[in-house]
């Protein structure tokens, strides 16, 4: 199982960095200014057009590797389970892997970490297994249903949540696959090529970060070189969105 684990891995990775790219290729500054926070970025004291665009574009990658290796990682969590046990990519909602075992039917909601959602989200959660129960004894062969909050990664030393259990790293993947040291195995194949699809995003990165700064200080900085904060706050905040003269717009668009 782990020669086919790694030989998976190894054909899936290219997607992520692949994705990984896009998220930087397709940026466009004003909407990447929309989305953060710009009192944030303030209060830390960053005060050059240089300093501000590489904490915007650092913050917009960390949120979107996030989501891009999460929906990666669960993808390994649902072909290892198949592999192994049998397991299927569920099609009720909120539910990601089901899985039989000594007659016992696992649902599982697949989280990147441990601390992944606030108490609504996990409400929501809750509420989807709630529902999967239901659609499942319908069916009269299945009786036993257990849920389970499965997060690839971290530690959660109290699993047993009352309507569902919470596994973590190691746990999650021992009882998705019967394989105990499993975790330990996906590190080395995550690895393949990394160091050459690095290189390719960090030359786009270095694109990206040039042409958001020429395009920053342009719009976004005064005469003397100093951050026009109201501008960037209006852009973000304002009951309505400023508009761009015709000509601003159509020299941006060039660029």
């Amino acid at each position: 199982m782990k020669t086919k684990i790694a030989a998976y891995i190894e054909q899936k990775i290219p997607d992520f960095h692949k994705r990984r790219l896009e998220s930087l290729t397709g940026l466009d500054l004003d909407k990447v200014l929309m989305r953060k926070n710009p009192y944030l970025f303030k209060a830390k004291n960053i005060n050059t057009a240089s300093g501000l665009v590489k904490a915007i574009l650092d913050a917009h990658l960390s949120s979107q590797e996030e989501t891009i290796f999460g929906a990666f990682l669960e993808n390994v969590a649902i072909h290892a389970c198949s592999i192994a046990l049998g397991g299927i990519k569920s099609g009720i909602e909120g539910i990601d892997l089901e899985f039989s075992q000594d007659g016992v039917r696992f649902i599982i909601s697949i989280k990147s970490g441990p601390n992944w959602g606030n108490s609504s989200q996990i409400k929501k959660m809750k509420d989807n297994f709630r529902k999967a129960k239901i659609v499942l004894r319908q069916n009269g062969t299945i009786k036993n249903v257990v849920a389970v909050n499965g997060c690839c990664y971290g530690r959660d030393n109290s699993p047993d949540k009352g309507d569902y259990f919470k596994y973590c790293g190691e746990k999650f993947w021992t009882i998705i696959s019967g394989d105990a040291t499993l975790y330990l195995d996906l590190i080395e194949p995550l690895g393949h090529r990394a160091k050459q699809r690095n290189d390719e995003f960090d030359a786009e990165y270095g694109k990206a970060n040039t042409r958001f700064t020429k395009v920053f200080i342009e719009e976004y900085c005064l005469t003397d070189g100093s951050i026009d904060w109201g501008k960037i706050v209006k852009l973000n905040s304002a009951a309505t969105k400023p508009n761009k003269p015709r000509a601003q717009r159509k020299a941006r668009k060039a660029k």
